[in-house]
């Protein structure tokens, strides 16, 4: 409240004095003001915020269209990414989206699969680049890419020098594990598809450390986002293998909430990234 009254440059009370109004005029309470942690959102405020954040953001929209009548696409247009997809498809879906939209401008937030959700729903990012698992009924979609899952392995390993390979053929072999939530259950469940169990040798969260890892000999790893380069951050190889078990591979989608209606900014976004996609194919 204190610091709502200090941006806002009246006093607490009158700040204090807005909200109750506001709150007996729509019949609902929306904050719980309570001692220790001073003033918590009810679930009708937190609704109520959400909705309105959105109202907020298609008045600025607005604003901007009726003074930018007949000329360019301007505002702001946030984006969530799952981090590990960052590198591999936000720098290409940015630079085309800025020459065609010079005058928007994007922030960007990377973040985790469940905190990109939560992003979308309370509306800190309109649009979020994500893999297409785990998304509710009150999320919507559209696919940008295929990740289709891959091996690589050490250039000192056994099947180094071999382009495909079947799972099966590295079941005694330890396993580096890229391990974020739902990653984890995706690539042990396409070891047991095969009737692979796998060894874990080692776990990390981070992709080029699991790229190194394996580089070094420390087992093999599955993985789905491929760069163009086998060379490691420490200049070491991690050598691809294509597989040739049919696996299904992972969905790359942009998502929005299903319902809200979307800027002109995030429909002009989503149309673009699917164009991508018709031109990659």
């Amino acid at each position: 409240m204190t610091a709502a009254a200090r941006e806002l440059m009246v006093s607490q009370s009158a700040v204090s004095t807005a909200i109750a109004q506001l709150e007996k005029e729509l019949g609902v309470q929306l904050l719980l003001r309570q001692h220790a942690r001073g003033l918590v959102p009810t679930a009708a405020g937190h609704d109520f915020y959400q909705e309105l954040h959105r109202f907020l953001g298609h008045a600025a929209e607005l604003e901007e269209t009726a003074r930018n009548a007949g000329g360019a696409m301007v505002g702001r247009l946030s984006v969530g990414c799952f981090s590990t997809l960052a590198p591999f498809h936000l720098p290409s879906l940015l630079t085309e989206f800025e020459r065609r939209y010079p005058e928007v401008r994007v922030q960007i937030n990377e973040a985790e699969h469940a905190q990109l959700k939560q992003a979308l729903r309370d509306g800190t990012c309109e649009l979020a680049l994500m893999y297409g698992y785990d998304l509710d009924e009150d999320i919507d979609r559209i696919m940008v890419a295929d990740a289709v899952p891959y091996v690589i392995v050490s250039a000192q390993h056994r099947l180094a020098h071999r382009k495909r390979v079947w799972l099966t053929d590295l079941a005694d072999d330890p396993m580096v594990l890229l391990d974020l939530p739902h990653t984890t259950a995706y690539f042990t469940s396409l070891m047991a598809s095969v009737g692979v169990q796998p060894r874990v040798r080692f776990r990390s969260s981070g992709y080029e450390t699991v790229r190194a890892l394996v580089a070094h000999g420390h087992g093999f790893a599955l993985l789905n986002q491929r760069p163009h380069e086998e060379t490691t951050y420490d200049g070491e190889r991690a050598v691809v293998l294509e597989l040739r078990d049919k696996l299904p591979p992972l969905e790359v989608v942009v998502t929005w909430m299903r319902g809200i209606r979307l800027t002109r900014r995030a429909q002009a976004f989503i149309t673009m990234a699917g164009q991508q996609r018709h031109g990659r194919q």
